[in-house]
């Protein structure tokens, strides 16, 4: 838990009266490898925050799968546009990694709203995080190569390649797993 506070205190300062309220509505649970957290049709009922992970978006389709979103350790990770409407999914997310994940409802995150401060600049803070990732996606897509994609979705993290199948990689970036295959021969 002391992960989250720290994370936090580096956007702002809380409290420690502040912050024992919005811990104690933490949940912290632990998912295996290959996990549905949300599935179309079900409503999101978290805004979580990944301990330990990587989790994967992803619309099914007839011969492969769209992935359009992976999140990883150190980030918030929600079926954000159900968890703010309280509508049904469209989409999965999937672990694909053991995954621990810090939790709170929506309910919970209300209440924070109301009864502190503190709260408010929470919850603007990982729905800020949650955009800037959604725009730098759909940027990426409109202004970089697949190359180029490839190499910044692991720019910061090169060891996480290992976890997530080539075949997740490929829909991500856009290109067929044989294309993928050629990109990094490329920049092999």
């Amino acid at each position: 838990m002391d992960l989250i506070r720290n994370y936090f205190e580096k956007s702002f300062e809380l409290n420690d009266q502040e912050w024992e309220f919005f811990s104690s509505k933490l949940i912290k649970r632990d998912f295996p490898k290959k996990h549905i957290l949300l599935k179309p049709g079900q409503i999101e009922n978290y805004l979580s925050f990944i301990q330990k992970g990587i989790v994967r978006f992803y619309i099914p389709k007839e011969n492969n799968d769209l992935t359009f979103s992976f999140a990883f350790e150190n980030n918030f990770v929600s079926g954000y546009n159900s968890f703010l409407t309280q509508t049904p999914s469209t989409y999965y997310i999937e672990t694909l990694t053991e995954t621990n994940l810090w939790q709170l409802t929506y309910d919970d995150l209300q209440e924070i709203y109301q009864k502190t401060k503190i709260g408010n600049a929470i919850g603007r803070h990982a729905s800020e995080q949650l955009f800037l990732k959604k725009i730098q996606r759909e940027l990426s897509l409109l202004s970089e190569t697949p190359e180029q994609r490839y190499k910044n979705l692991f720019s910061n993290q090169i060891e996480l390649i290992k976890h997530i199948p080539l075949k997740y990689i490929a829909s991500y970036i856009g290109v067929t797993p044989q294309a993928l295959s050629r990109i990094r021969r490329r920049i092999s």
